[in-house]
């Protein structure tokens, strides 16, 4: 990965809130003075960053071969048929 393609998600873990306050004032003063069209542009790219994430890790569930049907299988089957994991395993 590249250094300067981060993780949306890394970047608000790492940041100290005293540097997110700036950063929040800087981007008032830019948003203040870009047209309506790069504004739209903003807040599009916004966004995508927010959804970035969650995009990944929805792919990269959607990969799992048979998941869905795995997911309807147990949607389907009936509750009676499932044994309670405490008279499987005495023990844990």
């Amino acid at each position: 990965m590249n250094p300067t393609d981060q993780d949306p998600m890394e970047d608000r873990a790492s940041s100290d809130p005293s540097s997110i306050a700036e950063l929040r004032d800087q981007l008032n003063t830019v948003l203040q003075e870009l047209s309506p069209e790069r504004l739209k542009i903003l807040a599009d790219f916004a966004a995508f960053l927010t959804s970035a994430a969650g995009e990944a890790a929805t792919q990269e569930l959607l990969a799992i071969p048979s998941l869905w049907e795995q997911v309807r299988e147990n949607q389907s089957t009936p509750t009676p048929l499932y044994t309670p994991w405490r008279k499987l395993r005495s023990d844990v």
